[in-house]
């Protein structure tokens, strides 16, 4: 069950939804093009929570989060992902929300808050967390291998790396249907990849996660994938996204704006059955010695995850 969208200026809107950040810094300077500081941000967060909520809990269901445990959310952005764990772990765990740019968060809703950057931060108390998460952060990383480190070295002996990303480059439309309004997407969606690709972003990272995992040396690593095809949800998410980046698709001459708005006009009218990328899923655990027993312990493996 997915969680319901809420308007998206809940969460804390950050001042600035002009393309710049609060500071006045063009939000193209960050080097992350789907950056948290413009109103577009907290749309897409809504509806990717609408989308993937239900396949990331389920995740942490299997993966034996539970009253007591220690969570660590990377790269969070919005407060959905962070409340589902709150409310998991209970007043005797803890939940850990980190952020480059935390504007969306609610410190004090059963979650800690901190202003936190993966690739370059050292773990926050390293060695202590029954899992860490993060869900569409790597694929935008140029320095992956290192946050992958900081993440392992953040879990306890024991403990779980659960890592979700798309992998764009193996489904790369926006539409599997044909005819003029779909092929338009499909081109845009291609210039939205471009513009991902230039700023570092691997379009294919999401396969290559398991390998990865293995190779920050965690064990009883394993995958799943998910990939949604039409509704509401999709829709919302492509306009909030193809508005968020306009600026940067006119800038770079891949759009024009008589395209981008028959897009946008094509969305409203329900004429698209829009997809997305698939949703790799992986998770690994950090080895230990000695285990706890089944059913002792804060964090545990269910069967169908060995």
């Amino acid at each position: 069950m997915t969680t319901s969208p809420r308007p998206p200026h809940i969460g804390g809107r950050p001042d600035s939804t002009d393309g710049t950040t609060a500071g006045g810094e063009p939000a193209a300077a960050r080097g992350y093009l789907l950056d948290n500081a413009r109103a577009e941000a907290g749309e897409r967060f809504v509806w990717l929570a609408e989308l993937f909520d239900g396949v990331t809990r389920g995740h942490f269901d299997r993966l034996g989060v539970r009253a007591g445990s220690r969570c660590w959310e990377v790269g969070a952005g919005g407060p959905g992902i962070p409340e589902a764990l709150a409310a998991a772990v209970g007043p005797t765990g803890h939940v850990l929300a980190t952020d480059i740019d935390p504007s969306w968060l609610k410190a004090g809703d059963g979650y800690e808050v901190r202003r936190h950057d993966v690739a370059a931060d050292p773990p926050p108390e390293p060695g202590t967390f029954d899992l860490v998460h993060a869900r569409l952060v790597l694929v935008h990383v140029p320095d992956r291998a290192r946050a992958l480190a900081t993440m392992a070295a953040a879990l306890r002996p024991g403990g779980w790396l659960l890592i979700e990303d798309a992998d764009t480059a193996l489904q790369p439309q926006a539409c599997l249907d044909d005819g003029p309004a779909q092929r338009r997407a499909n081109r845009l969606r291609d210039a939205v990849r471009e513009l991902l690709a230039r700023r570092g972003a691997d379009l294919s990272y999401g396969r290559t996660l398991p390998r990865a995992l293995r190779e920050a040396g965690l064990v009883d690593v394993a995958a799943a994938g998910s990939f949604p095809v039409g509704g509401q949800a999709c829709d919302r998410l492509e306009a909030a996204t193809i508005r968020h980046v306009r600026g940067e698709l006119l800038a770079a001459g891949l759009a024009d704006d008589a395209e981008i708005d028959a897009h946008l006009a094509a969305i409203r009218t329900g004429e698209l059955d829009l997809t997305l990328a698939p949703l790799i899923s992986a998770w690994g655990r950090r080895p230990a010695q000695h285990l706890p027993a089944l059913g002792q312990g804060r964090l545990q493996a269910s069967p169908d995850v060995r």
